[in-house]
């Protein structure tokens, strides 16, 4: 990324769809440097000034692990561009809690979807943000729709709160699951039943290892509708709860049938409503983001932090008592 950031070549270049310069633009959302962070804030403002003129599909997508999430989004992707659209995946990687490395090996799962010129694929760290997603996958949403993408794909870790995260900035939550994975209610949290819109069973290959895994994942899909039926009201919307292939491409019409139906259920009325609370919520997250950046920017906070950290180590100070203290110092000296 360049020092200086020439916004308006870098709009320009988005709208004519050109790939580096979709690059250029999520890395610069994703810049923590404050030079960077203004030059976005002016690029998602140009943006938002001309939005699409039909909604962008987004989708969240998560599952258990070993679900084949990447497997089953580069069928949906490849279907999805053979139909005309263009297809914009942002795949979040786990980082590590302690190195702050991640495998970022996504992209190469998807291998045919990403040589494919309709679509475009963004591995990028989470950064250990809670979920698992990065705090710029919103934005990073808005710089790929600005560039044409009507359809954006947000891949979760799945793991943790992620799918929760997710939840909050897409209008359709799929989750993914398998057949034979143990009882279908014990190993899937209510949570996720709670905000799935869409549920899909995968791996219903006709066949494999002597057994019939569509049998099994229509049994799974069963008793897993069984289950929507108790977290949901009668006058929600009823999850559906269907079979599929990621890697024979069997059922994926149809699970993306079912997220258009989805949106139908929602309404233009409903999707804007949805969006601009979500807008909302994420509006507050900036601000604790923001907060807890200059909190631990503070000069004054760092000259109490290591006699603070000692009291709390020794036990003779409380951490309630050790928030407060160190709110205070914040407060009195801001910078």
């Amino acid at each position: 990324m360049a020092r200086d950031v020439d916004v308006a070549a870098l709009v320009s270049d988005l709208r004519d769809g050109r790939r580096a310069a979709v690059s250029r633009a999520i890395t610069l959302v994703e810049s923590s440097a404050l030079r960077h962070r203004v030059a976005a804030r002016e690029l998602l403002a140009e943006l938002a000034a001309q939005p699409p003129a039909k909604p962008t599909v987004r989708v969240g997508i998560s599952g258990v692990p070993g679900v084949g999430k990447s497997t089953f989004i580069e069928a949906l992707g490849t279907h999805l561009t053979a139909a005309g659209h263009k297809v914009g995946v942002l795949a979040v990687d786990p980082s590590s809690v302690r190195t702050g490395g991640s495998v970022l090996g996504d992209k190469t799962r998807m291998a045919q979807l990403s040589v494919d010129p309709n679509a475009f694929i963004r591995p990028s760290p989470s950064a250990g943000t809670l979920g698992g997603v990065a705090a710029a996958t919103s934005q990073a949403m808005s710089v790929l729709e600005g560039a044409g993408y009507d359809v954006v794909l947000v891949e979760t870790v799945g793991v943790g709160q992620s799918e929760i995260t997710v939840a909050g900035m897409v209008d359709t939550f799929l989750f993914l699951t398998l057949a034979r994975t143990g009882d279908q209610l014990q190993g899937i949290k209510k949570g996720i039943l709670e905000i799935a819109d869409v549920i899909a069973v995968n791996k219903a290959d006709a066949a494999g290892a002597g057994e019939d895994r569509s049998s099994e994942a229509r049994v799974a899909a069963r008793d897993l509708a069984g289950a929507m039926r108790m977290v949901r009201g009668p006058h929600e919307w009823a999850p559906p709860v269907i079979t599929c292939s990621g890697l024979t491409g069997v059922g994926v019409d149809d699970v993306w049938a079912r997220i258009n139906s989805h949106r139908e259920h929602l309404g233009e009325q409903g999707l804007l409503a949805k969006r601009a609370q979500q807008q909302l919520d994420f509006t507050w997250s900036l601000v604790r983001d923001e907060l807890i950046d200059r909190l631990r920017r503070s000069k004054h906070v760092a000259a109490v932090r290591e006699e603070i950290r000692e009291e709390v180590l020794s036990g003779r100070l409380s951490a309630p008592a050790a928030a407060d203290l160190i709110l205070q110092t914040y407060d009195q000296t801001p910078d």
